[in-house]
């Protein structure tokens, strides 16, 4: 439909008091207007600000993209707050997945230290003794034992040679079989 020769963009920015009929000055006055008022819609609705401006964000990147669906006036705070709405209700029911998925990947998690690296107490000495190395021992084990990469692979995640890596390798390993032994020396004088 057109009205006296404009385009229905053109016809809903003329109706629009202080815009012209360029999208992108509608939807700098659009902004103008009403980005304070859904700013503090979604305060009210989020608990950390952070959400509240990514809410403010997500509904501006939708009135955008369907400028044209936008009502002229004081209905368009009306649409921006409904958009609000939905926005905020995602961000809930992605941060609910999120929190879900988390708990389920720390039982998991938990579940394989033990299933895959032995009793806890065990692990938990390797942490500390693979701690106690420098972080480029730490790194080049961590992808040969724990990640069950060949030296040949290694090499190409740390950008160096195959010999260099198997050197590497193992003198790390000799460092970490020396840490481990100290771990036993200090318990057994614990234990006496």
């Amino acid at each position: 439909m057109q009205l006296a020769g404009r385009s229905p963009a053109g016809a809903l920015a003329a109706s629009d008091p202080g815009s012209s009929g360029e999208p992108s000055a509608r939807f700098e006055g659009l902004f103008r207007r009403h980005a304070r008022a859904v700013l503090g819609y979604a305060l009210r609705r989020t608990e950390r600000s952070e959400d509240a401006a990514d809410a403010l964000s997500e509904v501006m990147l939708v009135a955008w993209r369907r400028l044209d669906d936008v009502p002229n006036g004081d209905e368009a705070k009306l649409w921006l707050y409904g958009v609000a709405q939905r926005v905020i209700a995602n961000q809930d029911r992605s941060a609910r997945r999120r929190a879900r998925l988390g708990h389920r990947l720390r039982q998991e998690v938990a579940r394989q230290s033990f299933d895959e690296h032995g009793p806890l107490d065990q692990t938990q000495e390797v942490r500390a003794a693979l701690r106690r190395l420098s972080a480029a021992d730490r790194e080049v084990l961590l992808l040969s034992a724990w990640e069950d990469l060949t030296p040949s692979e290694i090499a190409v995640v740390l950008a160096q040679t195959p010999a260099a890596v198997r050197t590497r390798l193992h003198r790390a390993r000799t460092r970490l079989r020396e840490e481990l032994q100290l771990n036993d020396e200090r318990r057994r004088k614990e234990k006496s």
